[in-house]
């Protein structure tokens, strides 16, 4: 099994390029089910999750081809086409490696007028049940039922109606879901209450080049007006929120100067708005962010809320790079009730964290020391990487398959900005 091995105390500068977004690739990829053409998206991550995905996709009927690339390049080019779908099913060894296979549900209910999908798996940081995901659909005409872990939905009469669902809380998945089903129903949907991550901003512009009719696109209110059928497109994946803000904490972290590129400082307002508050400044340009910290860093209080709050999926670097704060920090997470598992080994390198429930008090500490230390979750593996940068000695990251899910090429990024780091093999 991999590891990743850091000589810490570096201090980081350079320009970083960033990947193209985890989170909106694997939105996207399921929009070729919708249709019986092409669709071609670029600036598509080399991923794990990725790679996971287009094995589901061909497992449904669709084929999957990469254009142009070469093995030293950033990011890929996919074309998938579902000529016809040979399967309806998501079955449980594909499905229980990642949670967004759940994404599949809505555009094969739609295409087929029945689907059978396995519950989701993914990262272990709490529990994060679909019955969103079924209420929406069943909202817009489907039938539904459970049974020996899995979902069967059914359209009657082959094609789903339409409808009204205003979601109890923001959901990102579920408002993915329900999208992707109501743009070929037979009548309106309106979703009240959705999501407005710039992931589902993406997820609508792509659909809409596809020729679907969506209006309130980036609001809380989306109004689908049903179309017979969708045609294919070419699409470019937005750029990662999460990575750049992961690098930026990386820049914070390390007291370096990283410019990063490929980014939408317009997505990312609530991580450089925390980053400026810890005293690191932070430069916006139209396609880059400079960030850079000189000095000491300050505490801060945070709690994750839906976008456009503080992102759950930032919380972790964040905790990583408050522990060389001057000062304590609170952190509260909002979204997911086990998402401190990163702390007891953050802890094995020194820092100063209690946790208390859903909230975290971080106190900054002199000096961070390396150690071998094991990722639990995605986001939990980028802390460990971020203390191991700073922290005096070699850090010894095991477990490093949760990073592949979400990181394109880390060692090699990092190790352009002035990391000392690389990956090695057990065996």
């Amino acid at each position: 099994m991999d590891r990743i091995l850091i000589r810490g105390g570096n201090r980081l500068s350079g320009t970083l390029p960033i990947s193209g977004a985890k989170n909106a690739a694997l939105t996207l990829l399921p929009c070729a089910l919708l249709t019986d053409e092409p669709l071609t998206l670029r600036n598509l991550p080399r991923l794990a999750d990725v790679d996971s995905f287009g094995h589901l996709l061909n497992q449904l009927g669709a084929s999957t081809a990469i254009e142009g690339s070469r093995p030293e390049d950033f990011g890929r080019v996919m074309t998938i086409r579902a000529g016809q779908l040979t399967s309806t099913e998501a079955p449980y060894d594909i499905v229980r490696k990642m949670r967004a296979s759940i994404l599949v549900l809505g555009p094969i209910l739609a295409r087929a007028g029945e689907a059978r999908v396995s519950l989701p798996g993914g990262c272990a940081i709490g529990n994060r049940p679909i019955d969103l995901h079924l209420k929406a659909l069943e909202a817009i005409g489907a039938e539904l039922e459970m049974s020996a872990g899995y979902v069967t939905a059914r359209a009657p009469g082959g094609r789903l109606s339409g409808g009204r669902y205003a979601f109890p809380v923001v959901s990102v998945g579920a408002t993915e879901n329900v999208v992707m089903a109501a743009v070929t129903a037979k009548g309106a949907s309106r979703i009240d209450n959705a999501a407005r991550e710039p992931e589902i901003v993406d997820l609508c512009r792509c659909l809409v080049a596809m020729g679907a009719q969506i209006e309130g696109i980036g609001t809380e209110t989306l109004e689908i007006e049903g179309v017979d059928r969708l045609h294919g497109a070419t699409y470019a994946v937005m750029p990662d929120r999460i990575e750049a803000g992961s690098y930026a904490c990386a820049a914070a972290i390390t007291g370096g100067d990283i410019t990063l590129t490929n980014v939408d400082a317009d997505d990312m307002g609530a991580t450089l708005d925390a980053l400026r508050d810890a005293g690191v400044k932070v430069v916006a340009g139209k396609r880059s962010v400079r960030v850079s910290a000189d000095g000491k860093l300050g505490p801060l209080t945070l709690s994750t809320a839906p976008f456009p709050g503080f992102a759950t999926d930032m919380q972790a670097q964040f905790m990583a790079m408050l522990c060389k704060a001057d000062g304590a920090s609170v952190l509260t997470e909002t979204i997911f009730e086990n998402r401190y598992m990163h702390v007891p080994e953050l802890a094995r390198m020194g820092a100063d964290i209690q946790v208390r429930g859903r909230t975290a008090v971080v106190r900054g500490v002199d000096r961070l020391v390396g150690a071998p230390v094991m990722a639990t979750d995605l986001r939990a593996s980028m802390s460990l990487i971020l203390a191991g940068l700073a922290a005096e000695g070699e850090t010894a990251v095991s477990r490093v398959y949760h990073l592949d899910r979400g990181y394109e090429r880390l060692e090699e990024k990092l190790s352009a900005v002035g990391a000392d780091i690389e990956r090695a093999s057990d065996g």
